[in-house]
């Protein structure tokens, strides 16, 4: 099992994306440009416009699964919201924003309505403040 997650060690970083892919990218780029400016040929050009489709290719590709992944994590929120929280606040779900639904996940079904009630009141605004005021960290392991 993995270690429990809480607000310390929830952000997750994987080393061979985070780290070495992004390195070999920017050295890469730096290189074929470095070639360009050294030899300006079709293709120098050829390979710096390769190397940048490279890295519109990395961003888009890790954007469009973030941004699969929080349409599920509100689907998943507002089923759960619709289970746990009173009359009143269940008719205000609509209300939430999608940062909201993202950092309300780590909060237990037990705080989650007061929590959500201090976000509707606009106490609560930010990610970080609503994970802040978290009190039982409900781990999410099955993030991209």
């Amino acid at each position: 099992m993995p270690e429990a997650q809480n607000l310390a060690n929830h952000k997750r970083y994987v080393m061979g994306y985070h780290g070495v892919t992004f390195v070999l990218i920017v050295f890469v780029l730096g290189w074929t440009i470095k070639g360009l400016i050294a030899a300006p040929t079709m293709g120098s050009l050829a390979a710096v416009i390769a190397v940048v489709a490279l890295v519109l290719s990395a961003f888009y590709g890790r954007f469009f699964a973030l941004q699969a992944q929080n349409r599920i994590i509100r689907l998943e929120e507002q089923l759960r919201m619709a289970a746990l929280l009173p009359a009143e606040l269940k008719n205000r779900i609509s209300e939430l924003r999608m940062p909201h639904f993202v950092a309300l996940r780590f909060a237990s079904d037990p705080e989650l309505p007061d929590l959500v009630r201090r976000v509707l009141a606009g106490e609560l605004s930010t990610q970080d403040s609503i994970k802040q005021a978290i009190k039982n960290w409900r781990g999410d392991y099955n993030r991209v």
